[in-house]
């Protein structure tokens, strides 16, 4: 078990310069797979280091560990604005993934639309789940009361696929609303924790516009809804949008406000502790 003192003695080094696996095995007096192995969890766990491989596929491969600053995330103005709008809004209506995916070069997205009367009409589960069990190692899940959880049709239920992935060690992380209405669907996600004995789904309460999930460092997937306006030659039926992107840089950037909400807000079982007061 990775210790509070070992996290901050790793990251105090990483802060001051990039250093390789190699390098941060000798500071701890570990051996470069532990060493590996800390990296790899205090970056999946709160999102202060990342990592680069120089060479990859050859036997001159070097892993570099450097500092992920939560607070410096934005590197265009386009992403400063986009930032500034995600941290502002609260609702989903209020924000527009398409803003997003217009700046994201063509190679590296695509996107569908459904029409449908809800979310579990429209978003084709089979497609979602095949997405979700491609992870490796982790899903970040930006949400607003984690109605998801409940989606299910002929061929899938989500909650059997979200089951699969914590019983394969997949670390699941979700930033949504955790109050009265969510209570239960946020009960729900966490049950797969004392079911397997694992902590590997971590809630926090945040309300932010952003409907969308991130596996692995690999993909994101983001849902935008439009409503029918019954104006003449606009929408007459409700509208789903899925983007999906696979560009390094967004996905990075992304990644980056996730962690900035993830550890600014507050965990799960305390709102829920507080809310068990209420009768």
């Amino acid at each position: 078990m990775l210790k509070n003192e070992e996290i901050k003695k790793i990251e105090d080094f990483i802060r001051l310069k990039p250093r390789s696996i190699q390098e941060i095995a000798e500071k701890i007096n570990k051996n470069w797979r532990t060493a590996d192995r800390y990296v790899e969890e205090i970056k999946n766990n709160f999102g202060t280091l990342d990592i680069r491989v120089f060479r990859e596929g050859t036997r001159g491969a070097l892993k570099i560990v450097y500092w992920a600053s939560i607070d410096k995330i934005s590197n265009t103005v386009f992403q400063e604005e986009l930032e500034a709008d995600i941290f502002k809004f609260h609702k989903k209506e209020d924000f527009r993934p398409f803003d997003i995916f217009q700046f994201v070069p063509d190679k590296d997205k695509f996107v569908w639309t459904k029409k449908g009367k809800d979310e579990s009409d429209a978003s084709e589960l089979e497609k979602f789940k095949e997405m979700l069990m491609q992870a490796k190692k982790q899903i970040l899940f930006f949400s607003g009361n984690l109605s998801f959880v409940n989606f299910a049709d002929k061929k899938v239920k989500l909650f059997d696929v979200l089951e699969a992935l914590v019983k394969k060690g997949i670390s699941i992380k979700v930033v949504c609303r955790v109050d009265l209405p969510a209570r239960e669907n946020v009960e729900k996600l966490l049950s797969l924790n004392f079911k397997y004995g694992k902590e590997l789904v971590e809630i926090h309460h945040k309300e932010q516009p952003l409907r969308a999930t991130i596996i692995d460092d690999n993909l994101i997937n983001i849902k935008e809804i439009e409503e029918p306006t019954g104006r003449k030659n606009e929408l007459s039926e409700k509208t789903f949008i899925f983007y999906t992107i696979k560009n390094k840089e967004w996905i990075e950037w992304l990644s980056r406000i996730f962690w900035k909400m993830f550890s600014s807000t507050i965990n799960s079982k305390k709102r829920l502790e507080e809310m068990r007061k209420i009768k």
